[in-house]
């Protein structure tokens, strides 16, 4: 049994892997990604890092991957030709949508069209009340006449989602046979197990994503396992979830759902327990990529989570209470906002003559100008070469020498002239601006979730992090700012923090002052049940099981639910007071006031965490990186900081030059990322070898 554990993240411009045994020997291995097939550069960098650390496929016990796969798919719309079996009178729910706008006032905006076309929906006779009761029952005849309707039309997926079936599920179940006797190899969903809850647009929505990225998914792992074996790599593979858990790449096949935003999830999850290390409860994470840049919360050493997003309709930079720009998905994630800034960020100049940063992105290939692959557009990465920020010499540790030449004088004739501006000027208008986009993905998940930033640390990472969150920082008045180890890689890193996580959900619509305590006791009891057979299936025997309950609550008559924890035990009047005083709480948290007491609180739903504890942990309290950080070159460089202070010229260290502190301004060098610390900053190393900047 080998004792490595490897962490596999895809960006939009590198792949990034990590090798760590029990030890805390660290191995790192940085490639570009191949779009074309991204496990082609998994396969060539784990390769190429075995050769590299001497270490033999059987040394690997563990891979841990975090994938855009299923995202991509939805984002190009290159998913499977799906169809979908609704209830008659909801053929056109996909289309209705829930009538939410992502801009008020924006009459040019258009919602995304719909995943299956209208042509590809098929109704069926039949009706379940919201109770289970069958009003008009299903003709199995009926069933079969749409099912082969739809394969005419020459589907790949079948989608089923009756009204109420998550009542009473005996409908779809007739549809499944239907669909598994005339075309038993073809991929489908049904809404009763994929999302057994209310809200029918919802759950379509939710049921009609597994089906669309289910093939895209089932063929990607399938070629990732073939290439890991071909290798000589026998090690089961666990795909990180959007909630941050771990999960088989079989369950990942059957409810690729859960893997939507499987990518960003990694560093949260390693910047969750690298928080509680250092006694920092709270923390911004703040993760800066080639493409984009996201931001989540971490607050009393817990990741904030969502139990519902949207996906595919653009990156969502304002207030987070307008949703609707995509395609709901009902499943818990780690609560992320996103913008287009990331090191590739396109920078011109707009139809009004002022400086514009992204969205659109160079991407991996052609990249920035100066990766000299055939880029023409300038980016902030250009920007950021250009400021002498980082070093034209030494990206990733040197295996990427940039063309500097190109990168100033194509900058120059496309930003700096147009504008009338100083080549460093422009530059670093561009880096400025660039960071103002990245603080709205800040503001989405602090002030506009009633947090205020300066009680927060703010946790950079990513291949680009590093270098903006100084001016993110300072401009949001935070004055601690913590790098990690490794951090241009600490998505995949964070792969390896990662537990095997199963969720189970019930819908359980009640008022909570009428609420039967049996009865939701049962429904908990049930979902535990689950929750265990699952774990147990895994592999996990019961000592190493722990289960998390919580409920989704309301004030009667609000569209919206919030998260509340439901505590271990028999559920009786006590605990039900107990929920009631903590949504209160919650709302008041979250919304700044809570209702009065004779305001009605409801139960929507009841949800389970299936937690499976390793054996042993798997990431020792140290961590002993093979890469040395040192390497030749100048030790200063001149850089650019702004009008106030001009070009400075800057020491260039390695992160173990910290041990003793450092005053700004400096940079840090490192095999995958740059640290910038400007003039007022001090950096220092910690006991965990991270970079602590105070402001």
């Amino acid at each position: 049994m080998g004792t490595f554990t490897v962490g596999v993240d895809i960006g939009g411009t590198f792949t990034d892997i990590v090798v760590l045994d029990t030890t805390g020997r660290l191995h790192t291995k940085k490639v570009s990604s191949t779009v074309s097939d991204y496990a082609r550069a998994i396969i060539d960098g784990l390769n190429a890092l075995l050769l590299d650390t001497g270490l033999k496929p059987a040394d690997l016990s563990e891979v841990r991957h975090g994938t855009t796969v299923a995202s991509n798919a939805i984002l190009e719309r290159k998913g499977a030709r799906t169809g979908l079996i609704t209830t008659k009178g909801f053929r056109d729910i996909l289309e209705i949508r829930t009538l939410r706008m992502p801009r008020l006032y924006d009459i040019a905006w258009e919602k995304p069209p719909a995943l299956v076309e209208r042509h590809l929906r098929m109704v069926v006779a039949e009706r379940v009340d919201a109770k289970g009761n069958v009003q008009i029952p299903l003709d199995p005849a009926e069933a079969h006449q749409v099912v082969e309707a739809l394969l005419a039309e020459g589907v790949e997926a079948i989608a089923v989602c009756l009204i109420n079936a998550y009542a009473n599920p005996a409908h779809e179940q007739i549809l499944r046979l239907a669909i598994e006797a005339v075309a038993p190899d073809l991929p489908y969903s049904i809404s009763s197990e994929a999302l057994p809850e209310i809200k029918e647009y919802e759950r379509t929505s939710t049921t009609v994503i597994n089906t669309y990225v289910k093939p895209v998914v089932a063929s990607y792992l399938e070629s990732l396992g073939n290439g890991l074996k071909q290798s000589g790599i026998a090690a089961p593979l666990l795909l990180m979830q959007s909630n941050g858990g771990l999960t088989t790449a079989e369950d990942a096949s059957a409810k690729p759902m859960n893997i939507i935003e499987s990518g960003p999830a990694g560093g949260v999850i390693g910047a969750e327990a690298l928080s509680r290390a250092l006694h920092l409860p709270n923390i911004i994470t703040f993760d800066m990529g080639g493409t984009t840049a996201k931001a989540s919360l971490v607050e009393n050493g817990t990741v904030s989570r969502a139990s519902e997003y949207h996906v595919g309709g653009g990156i969502m930079i304002g207030a987070r209470l307008l949703t609707g720009a995509g395609y709901a998905l009902k499943v818990p994630a780690v609560d992320l906002a996103e913008v287009g800034a990331g090191g590739g960020s396109i920078v011109r100049i707009d139809a009004a003559g002022g400086l514009k940063v992204g969205p659109d992105s160079a991407g991996a290939f052609p990249g920035p100008l100066c990766y000299d692959q055939g880029g023409t557009e300038p980016t902030v990465t250009d920007a950021n070469l250009i400021l002498g920020y980082i070093n034209p010499d030494y990206l990733v540790g040197g295996e990427l020498r940039l063309a500097a030449a190109r990168a100033r004088a194509v900058f120059a004739e496309r930003v700096a002239e147009p504008l009338r501006l100083d080549l460093a000027q422009a530059a670093y208008g561009a880096y400025r601006i660039a960071a103002s986009n990245m603080i709205r993905a800040i503001r989405a998940v602090s002030t506009e979730r009633g947090r205020d930033p300066r009680d927060f640390a703010l946790f950079a990472f990513g291949g680009n992090g590093p270098i903006f969150a100084a001016a993110i920082a300072r401009d949001m008045m935070m004055q601690r700012i913590v790098v990690p180890p490794s951090p241009g890689l600490f998505s995949a890193f964070g792969l390896i923090y990662a537990e095997v996580e199963h969720h189970f959900s019930r819908t359980f619509h009640h008022l909570i002052r009428d609420a039967d305590s049996a009865g939701l006791d049962d429904v908990l009891i049930g979902l535990e049940a689950q929750a265990r057979a699952r774990l147990r299936a895994d592999g996990f025997t019961p000592p190493q099981m722990r289960l998390k309950r919580s409920a989704l609550m309301h004030y009667h008559g609000q569209t919206f639910e919030l998260t509340v924890m439901v505590p271990d035990g028999r559920i009786d009047q006590t605990t039900l007071r107990a929920l009631e005083a903590g949504f209160g709480d919650e709302h008041e948290r979250t919304y700044g006031h809570r209702a009065g007491p004779d305001e009605p609180v409801e139960i929507v739903g009841l949800q389970v965490v299936g937690i499976g504890l390793p054996e042993q942990p798997t990431v020792p309290s140290r961590l002993l990186p093979s890469r040395e950080e040192r390497r030749e070159g100048p030790g200063s460089r001149p850089a650019y900081f702004g009008m106030e202070h001009g070009w400075l010229e800057t020491p260039i260290v390695g992160r173990s030059d910290l041990a003793v502190g450092m005053s700004g301004p400096c940079i840090i060098e490192e095999y995958d990322a740059t640290t910038v610390v400007p003039p007022g900053g001090r950096a220092e190393l910690d006991a965990y070898s991270n970079i602590l900047i105070s402001l």
